[in-house]
Parts: structure tokens; C-alpha cells; sequence
């Protein structure tokens, strides 16, 4: 028997909704409503005068190579920080789940990076990759690589991927672990008196009931290396070196908050919540009917 819980008074489930409507309508449908509309506006940079210029702005950046550079990279960023912390991140939920002595201390010690503020991990792995005083660019050259992430697009983009992933795997290592831990025993057991080894239990046991939290990652990643790595960009690289790292969210603020380009950056803002938006809609409508979630 489910029990409903009844309101009698008729104002009371519109209070208790108010404080979490007006948090989301102050700081996210307001904001977003503004970016739109100055999107169409030619605005003064010290805000005293605008201009309506329709699809100027969009037309200008689909125009320009610098601006569609910037899509090939953001795809390339997303996917390595997405491959690194999921691949990662299901590595060490699956070396974690079965041990029993000091696991509290492994479980803690990989959950720890996700407390570290972006900017910091990004100053960290700059540090560690330094040309000059980094330890591991002192062990790649002494292999005979030519490191120097300040100079080459290629390696700056290497370091940001790692950055960035590396505070990531602590958020999917949660989640994994959680989804390893709802597997029932009964099922494995029972596969490995049919004589199944540890690679075929995975492949058709554990990743298929692992599909849904695979999923969600797959969603939550994508938001994050679209927006929330605008610190780790701006620590470690500024956009570049030759723009090799300019993802669209810190063009945004490129063009918005040092070139006073407020509707070329509005704009740019309202493509990338489309086009987050788009990405959204295409993994909960395509890759949500590949999920398994139960077993058959």
C-alpha cells in the first residue's frame, strides 16, 4: 500500500516549492533570459548605449575560423576528460570493491581530489608538468621527448586533459563503486561455478547492470568539461599556447570580460547552453534505450 501524503491547505505546497523556484529563477532562468536577449544586441562596453543587431553576433562568430577552432577543441577536451575519468574511474572502483583490509583509507584517498578547488588542481599539474622545475617534464625529457606544454598545443592540451579528468575520477569512482556494490553476489557466484573467469564475468554481468550509472556519468561529464573547467583552463594555459586550448567556455570570457564584447560572449554562451542542451537530449533519447537495467 503506498501512502500520499495530503496537503489541506491549498497554499502550502506552493510556499514550500517558493524558496527553490526563486533560487532557480534568480541564478539560472534569469541569467540565462538575459544572455539571450543581449545575444541580439551590439551593446557599448561601459553599458551606456545598445544596438539591435538580430543574428549579427552568431553570424560574426560562425564566420570566423578562430571561433570554430575553438568547437574542434572543446570536442577534443571533452572526450579525453571524459575517456580519462570514467576509464579511471571504473578502474579503481573495481580494485576497491572486493578489499577488505584498510578499504576505508583507499575509498577516502580516491574520493579526497574532488574536494580540491579546480584552480588548485590546475596550478598543481602545471607544477608537475612545468618545463622547467616540473618532475615529470624532467623524467619525459629524459627519455628524449621535447617537453614543453607552454610552447606546444598538442602537450598543453595533454596537461588540461589530465588536470581536469584527475579531479573528475573521484566523482565517477563514487558512483561506480555505489553501482558495483548493487550487484548481487548470488549472480556472480553463480557465474563463476558455470566456469566464468573474471574478464567474461565483467562483460556480461557487471558493465551490463554498470549501464545506468555509465549513463548518468556520461551526462554529468559532459556538462563538466563543457563548463566547469573554465578555472582549470585559465591556471594552466590562458586559451593556449596559439589558441590550442581556447575551449568555448573560456572564449567566453575571452571575448566577454577582456575584449567587452558582451553580445559576440552572450552569444556564445546561449550556442553552448544549446548545445548542452542538444547533447542532453541526444544521450537521454538514443543511448538510455542501450541500457540495461536489470538482468534478463
Amino acid at each position: 500500500m503506498v501512502k500520499r501524503v495530503i496537503f489541506r491547505e491549498r497554499l502550502l505546497p506552493y510556499l514550500l516549492l517558493l524558496p527553490q523556484l526563486f533560487i532557480i529563477g534568480v541564478f539560472f532562468y534569469g541569467p540565462a533570459t538575459d544572455t539571450i536577449l543581449n545575444s541580439f544586441l551590439l551593446t557599448n562596453p561601459f553599458g551606456l548605449g545598445w544596438k539591435f543587431v538580430w543574428l549579427d553576433n552568431f553570424i560574426y562568430l560562425f564566420a570566423r575560423s578562430e571561433y570554430l577552432n575553438s568547437f574542434l577543441v572543446t570536442v577534443v577536451f571533452s572526450l579525453g576528460v571524459m575517456a580519462v575519468s570514467l576509464g579511471f574511474g571504473l578502474l579503481f572502483a573495481l580494485s576497491t570493491h572486493r578489499v577488505t583490509l584498510g578499504s576505508g583509507f583507499y575509498k577516502s584517498f580516491l574520493i579526497f581530489p574532488y574536494a580540491i578547488a579546480p584552480v588548485l588542481s590546475g596550478v598543481m599539474w602545471l607544477f608537475i608538468f612545468h618545463p622547467t622545475i616540473g618532475v615529470a617534464s624532467f623524467l619525459i625529457r629524459s627519455v628524449g621527448i621535447n617537453w614543453n606544454p607552454l610552447l606546444d598545443g598538442t602537450q598543453a592540451m595533454i596537461v588540461v586533459v589530465l588536470a581536469a579528468a584527475w579531479k573528475q575520477i573521484s566523482y565517477n569512482f563514487v558512483f561506480f563503486l555505489a553501482g558495483l556494490q548493487a550487484i548481487p553476489l548470488g549472480v556472480l557466484e553463480a557465474a563463476s561455478v558455470d566456469g566464468a573467469n573474471a574478464f567474461r564475468k565483467f562483460v556480461s554481468i557487471v558493465f551490463p547492470l554498470l549501464t545506468p550509472t555509465l549513463f548518468f556519468l556520461m551526462v554529468v561529464n559532459v556538462t563538466y568539461a563543457f563548463f566547469d573547467t573554465f578555472a582549470i583552463i585559465h591556471a594552466v594555459t590562458n586559451g593556449g599556447p596559439g589558441q590550442s586550448t581556447n575551449i568555448l567556455v573560456y572564449k567566453v570570457y575571452a571575448d566577454g570580460f577582456i575584449g567587452l564584447n558582451l553580445g559576440s560572449s552572450s552569444a556564445q554562451s546561449a550556442i553552448i547552453m544549446f548545445i548542452v542542451i542538444c547533447l542532453t537530449v541526444v544521450q537521454f533519447r538514443y543511448i538510455e534505450t542501450r541500457v540495461q537495467y536489470e538482468m534478463t
